[in-house]
């Protein structure tokens, strides 16, 4: 047997996944779980061979579950479920140790073909998100752009900035307006979606 895990914040949406995974003869769910650190503490608690993270969670998201559970049990397998998947994301999954990216739409026995070929070693990724993955443009941004950008993200004043990167505040704002001005946005906050969303961040 497949021991599984499922997290998703949405109970409707996991509950209905595992039973379907339910009704294949070699796939057993082992663990729930609503949120991301829920999902990384029952890995390591129920042990399974495949843990099935949704994408958005609370807490910690599927790619922070992916890196947290290849970095304290590797032997897990992490496949990321979407409901949005960018090309970003992809990227950022496999980045992290996921071995599979599958959008929720797929047809109903996908899931469970992904989990068998991730247990037995192999990868899977949608293949209209990889062909996304490819086509995506590099990054215009300068490291220190993206550096300055990433601290950006949550709100942190150009001083709090300025003082974490040290450098003036003058120049955290050139590097700032620099990132906006590069990636087409209005402000910083769409600066910060379109990075995130091509997966620069």
């Amino acid at each position: 047997m497949i021991r599984v895990l499922l997290a998703d914040d949405e109970d409707l949406v996991r509950v209905a996944v595992g039973a379907l995974l339910g009704l294949e003869p070699d796939i057993e769910v082992v663990a729930h779980a609503a949120d991301g650190p829920t999902a990384v503490t029952a890995t390591l608690a129920h042990r399974p061979d495949v843990a099935v993270v949704d994408l958005e969670m609370p807490g910690l998201d599927g790619i922070a579950v992916a890196a947290e559970l290849t970095r304290a049990r590797p032997e897990c397998a992490v496949v990321v479920l979407t409901g949005h998947g960018r090309p970003g994301h992809l990227r950022q999954a496999l980045a992290a140790g996921a071995r599979g990216f599958l959008p929720k739409g797929s047809p109903g026995g996908a899931l469970a073909d992904v989990i068998r070929r991730v247990h037995a070693g192999g990868r899977y990724v949608d293949p209209s998100l990889a062909a996304d993955a490819l086509t995506l443009p590099a990054c215009p941004l300068t490291p220190r752009e993206l550096e300055t950008l990433r601290l950006a993200e949550f709100g942190a004043p150009v001083a709090v900035i300025a003082r974490r990167v040290h450098l003036s505040t003058g120049t955290v704002r050139n590097h700032l307006s620099a990132a906006v001005q590069k990636l087409g946005a209005a402000d910083r906050a769409g600066a910060v979606r379109t990075a995130r969303d091509n997966g620069w961040l």
